[in-house]
């Protein structure tokens, strides 16, 4: 089986941008989209820089973090590795462009033109089945799909080839297919050394950079002044991601409101098992968080650019948590009409489970959004479903507070207690978070956020739930106990909005672009060596 990809050569790239001219020419990209790019790398510091030109897009890894997150089954994985899109399926809601470390994703959402007005060249070759969706290169796929029937080969017959690669001047960029032992790419692969971007990730993508010419031009590897805080904290920097603007404040309201309403779900049913909770006051609550989760799933409704093919969601049910949640709604929404006629324990379990199915794929769908590392670390979906069943039992303090005939203490102590242990959960977590970041791979710009947070968040979100739910144990019962019980609630709402708008909205770099290693040229200590010297003498 065919394993298509390509090798970049960095000593051979002069910045030209000829292939960057040939993939908008022959994809016929919109203003601001551009498939195919190349990134100006410049590192050190006078008298000791160098200067370096990187091609980047889309990787078509092996294993592609964006198949699995769509939800439509859009963007899917060809039998000879390339990542495609089916424009005519994708809703546009982003997921595949946050989920994609390397920044290869764009969505355009209205039509743009180079003049404002169209041009007759434009009119002729706009892809109206491109707005509103997400794009990315495809290794130009209708050339490689040409192959066959003309008899040709990609990566050695330029009218089947990529049109970067065939129109690199300095025969930087080759394509070919790395299954085949002879072919130009595995060659190359073969006999000098490259890097994967992002290797780490476990992505295996199949751009492979060479780096040095053997017997002439060394490699190294990063440079520690190179890699360090103050230099991936400039926004400068071509290494350094952009904050991503896919998931605004629509995202984040669903994932507030989403995770506010089936935690208050999940928490009613758990403590309809030991609180004197009605029938008729639980399925009155099921239905108050039920609103509360419709109004979030509205904000996700606006956010997607395809709405008339929202039923899409439903297509992939296999891999994708964002399918998965959707599911659960459709489980949740007649369980709780159900439950409000005839309330029962049946129905209740039904909400409840559905509620615990969506606050987990809630977690996950932040968490598989690979190319975000303030996401993707371990401990955020731990994070999202702990806030959410706080948040949750935040909502039912205060609705004790406003339905409570009278503030028994075993209502009392159920409700502060375990407010208490949550919160003790959700601060060990965030603790934990923040002083793993760096560890985990989050960059600079994103740990400045999430530490900007801090002090707000432990005194809103976790010094005051700690400080009211235990005043109302002491108190004990009475007025004055579920008043407490209100407060404590609500800070543990707000504590929980707070941090997940702040690391969904502000700490949301992309992972950015990896230069591992690289080609010795430069000057001062940057230089590259003088060439070696052959046993004949001869340079």
């Amino acid at each position: 089986m065919s394993r298509l990809g390509m090798v970049v050569d960095l000593n051979r790239c002069v910045g030209c941008h000829t292939c960057t001219a040939a993939c908008k020419q022959t994809n016929a990209t919109p203003p601001g989209v551009q498939w195919r790019s190349v990134i100006d790398i410049e590192q050190g510091s006078y008298p000791d820089v160098e200067r370096l030109f990187m091609v980047v897009g889309c990787q078509h890894c092996a294993e592609p973090p964006c198949v699995p997150v769509c939800p439509s089954g859009a963007t899917a994985q060809r039998a000879d590795g390339l990542v495609t899109m089916d424009y005519e399926t994708c809703i546009g809601c982003g997921y595949c462009a946050v989920a994609c470390p390397y920044q290869a994703r764009t969505i355009v959402a209205e039509k743009e033109y180079f003049y404002g007005e169209p041009t007759a060249l434009e009119n002729a070759t706009y892809h109206d089945e491109r707005l509103g969706v997400a794009t990315k290169c495809t290794f130009c796929v209708e050339r490689i799909d040409e192959a066959d029937a003309l008899g040709l080969t990609p990566g050695v017959d330029m009218d089947v080839t990529p049109a970067c690669a065939a129109a690199c001047i300095a025969s930087a960029i080759h394509f070919g297919d790395f299954a085949d032992p002879a072919s130009n790419v595995s060659r190359l692969a073969a006999e000098n050394a490259f890097f994967q971007m992002h290797e780490e990730l476990g992505t295996d993508p199949q751009i492979k950079y060479l780096y040095e010419v053997p017997g002439s031009m060394p490699g190294h590897t990063a440079r520690p002044e190179d890699t360090d805080d103050e230099s991936l904290s400039d926004p400068e920097n071509p290494l350094v991601g952009k904050r991503q603007e896919y998931w605004d404040y629509k995202a984040a309201m669903n994932f507030g409101l989403g995770g506010l309403a089936s935690g208050a779900m999940v928490m009613a049913w758990l403590a309809s098992f030991a609180l004197p909770v009605t029938d008729a006051a639980l399925s009155g609550l099921f239905a108050l968080s039920g609103a509360l989760l419709t109004v979030g799933l509205v904000f996700v409704f606006l956010k997607i650019h395809r709405k008339a093919r929202f039923l899409n969601v439903l297509l992939r049910p296999s891999s994708s948590w964002m399918t998965r949640e959707t599911y659960c709604v459709a489980l949740i929404v007649p369980a709780i009409l159900l439950d409000l006629l005839w309330p029962n324990d049946v129905f209740h379990a039904l909400v409840g489970i559905g509620a615990l199915g969506f606050l987990v794929s809630q977690a996950q769908i932040l968490y598989r959004a690979r190319g975000i590392p303030a996401w993707r670390a371990p401990l955020v979906p731990w994070m999202l479903t702990a806030t959410g069943l706080l948040e949750g039992l935040g909502l039912l303090a205060v609705l004790a507070f406003a339905w409570a005939s009278a503030a028994t203490s075993g209502l009392v102590d159920g409700l502060a207690f375990t407010g208490i242990a949550l919160t003790l959960a959700n601060a060990g977590l965030w603790f934990a978070y923040r002083t793993t970041a760096r560890a985990r791979g989050i960059p600079p710009l994103a740990r400045r956020e999430i530490e900007a947070v801090t002090p707000l968040l432990m005194v809103a979100g976790q010094a005051c739930p700690l400080l009211f739910f235990g005043l109302a144990v002491w108190v004990g019962a009475g007025a004055g106990a579920l008043v407490l019980l209100a407060l404590g609630g609500v800070a543990a709402i707000a504590g929980g909005l707070l941090w997940k708008f702040k690391v969904i909205l502000e700490a949301s770099y992309f992972q950015g672009f990896a230069l591992p290693k690289a080609p010795t040229r430069g000057s001062g200590n940057r230089a590259a060596p003088r060439r070696l010297i052959s046993p004949g003498g001869a340079a």
